[in-house]
């Protein structure tokens, strides 16, 4: 009688499990943010879509180019660029590198370290800008804002400018990056840049370290006290004023400066 009645208890809760809607989990479909040539890129539980994976060069070419320029590639699970001791003056295999796919807002998050004496930087909003003959294209960073990779302690850069704003995580010769807390060189670093509807942060190892706002007379300002200013460079200076364009949207790339540098962990959290 006891065995009856358990085995109909155990019916009753079975139906009762089934009527509550407590069926089996089944495994959730992820979110396709987009597809570049063919592969979708998917957002993960955090909200972020993963755009290296330590695996594949799948979304990137060289800047200008429909190919990955040899000198980078993947190493020890790291986007790897191979230097060719020519600083900014690329070989034919070297090349900035972009991801195909423009973003608006966004934060970008990745880790990044650098050899002794190394130079690189990060840029966002880029656009891809032909010279006013349509025989070449124009440097990357004539229309896009850089984030600067950087040896502090080896590379003359750290020196120039002014108030460090050559230094790691500076927004380059413009902005200094306060608190300056870049590790060595050979040491794994993390970086942050956040663009959201003009406002733009950087972070490094954990701590916000500069803001700025685009699209202001503030913004228009900086341009004018630096390096890209109307008078000294006029191309450049009406492209970063209008940063990304009518949309105000560009391509994330990473600078090829004739130096050995890695790059991992690289991820994006779309806000629009």
């Amino acid at each position: 009688m006891k065995k009856t009645l358990f085995a109909a208890a155990c019916m009753t809760l079975a139906l009762l499990a089934v009527s509550c809607g407590n069926k089996p989990k089944e495994s959730a479909k992820k979110e396709v943010a987009f597809e570049v040539a063919g592969k979708q890129f998917t957002v993960d539980k955090d909200g972020y879509v993963t755009i290296f994976d330590g695996k594949s060069l799948d979304g990137w070419r060289g800047y200008g180019k429909d190919h990955v320029p040899s000198r980078w590639g993947i190493v020890d699970g790291c986007l790897a660029f191979k230097g060719s001791g020519t600083g900014e003056g690329q070989t034919n295999e070297g090349g900035d590198i972009i991801f195909d796919h423009k973003f608006k807002n966004f934060t970008l998050e990745f880790d990044w370290k650098v050899e002794k004496g190394s130079n690189s930087g990060v840029f966002y909003l880029a656009q891809e800008v032909k010279t006013p003959d349509g025989q070449h294209w124009e440097p990357i960073y004539i229309s896009a804002p850089e984030y600067q990779i950087l040896d502090n302690e080896n590379h003359p850069d750290a020196q120039l400018g002014q108030d460090g704003n050559r230094k790691s995580a500076s927004l380059y010769d413009m902005i200094p990056a306060k608190p300056q807390n870049a590790k060595p060189f050979g040491e794994w670093n993390t970086g942050k840049i956040m663009v959201y509807k003009g406002t733009v942060v950087h972070g490094q190892n954990g701590q916000n370290v500069l803001e700025y706002h685009l699209w202001t007379p503030k913004w228009t300002e900086m341009l004018q006290a630096s390096k890209f200013s109307e008078e000294a460079w006029p191309v450049a200076f009406k492209l970063l004023n209008n940063c990304g364009g009518d949309n105000h949207e560009g391509f994330i790339g990473f600078q090829d400066h004739g130096d050995n540098v890695y790059f991992r962990n690289i991820r994006v959290k779309i806000m629009d």
